[in-house]
């Protein structure tokens, strides 16, 4: 008899396809029973995103660029309509520009540095600020992180600062909601 999650409700962010970790994560949780809710954020994803819904029997699909504060809004309310409160959030969103990857460290533009940092690790923050009012006591916080923001990672560049602010993040936001039997943790797969 496997892991059985039946009765538990899960919030998960960043599957871009059926490769990423957060697929893996949404497939598991499902084959477990779990109620889960995907995120995607734009036009171009959601498209790759809505198969994959439909694969793994996964009816709540909502837009959530972490960018916007609109989306959000938007989002608790949905979240708050159809699932009400929410055993966990799964954190599997990152970005850096490609160039900023490609070029060494020490030519990261600064748009580039924010875009990574704001996407990567405060989106973790606005998350946590913006859906803590629905989770559950003993609810969970998962983030996905990597070995680059412990190590230099030839490539990984400014995610690998991205990653290592998200790790201390993920300690303060536990620290924060830890008085309330809740656990952020991070990843690294």
């Amino acid at each position: 008899m496997g892991l059985s999650l039946e009765g538990k409700k899960f919030l998960i962010c960043g599957v871009a396809n059926d490769y990423s970790l957060a697929y893996g994560i949404a497939k598991e949780f499902c084959k477990a029973k779990a109620t889960v809710a995907l995120t995607y954020p734009n036009e171009a994803i959601k498209k790759r995103v809505l198969p994959i819904a439909q694969e793994l029997g996964v009816k709540d699909v909502y837009e959530l660029d972490v960018t916007n504060s609109h989306h959000y809004q938007d989002l608790v309310s949905n979240l708050k309509t159809d699932l009400g409160q929410l055993d966990g959030i799964v954190h599997s969103v990152a970005f850096a520009e490609r160039e900023d990857l490609k070029r060494p460290f020490i030519e990261t533009s600064k748009a580039g540095f924010l875009k990574a940092m704001e996407i990567s690790a405060y989106s973790l923050v606005e998350m946590t600020h913006q859906l803590s009012p629905l989770l559950n006591e003993q609810a969970s916080i998962t983030a996905m992180s990597y070995y680059g923001s412990q190590k230099v990672i030839e490539n990984y560049n400014v995610m690998g600062v991205a990653k290592a602010a998200l790790e201390a993040s993920v300690r303060y936001l536990a620290s924060d909601l830890g008085k309330r039997k809740i656990r952020v943790n991070a990843i690294s797969a």
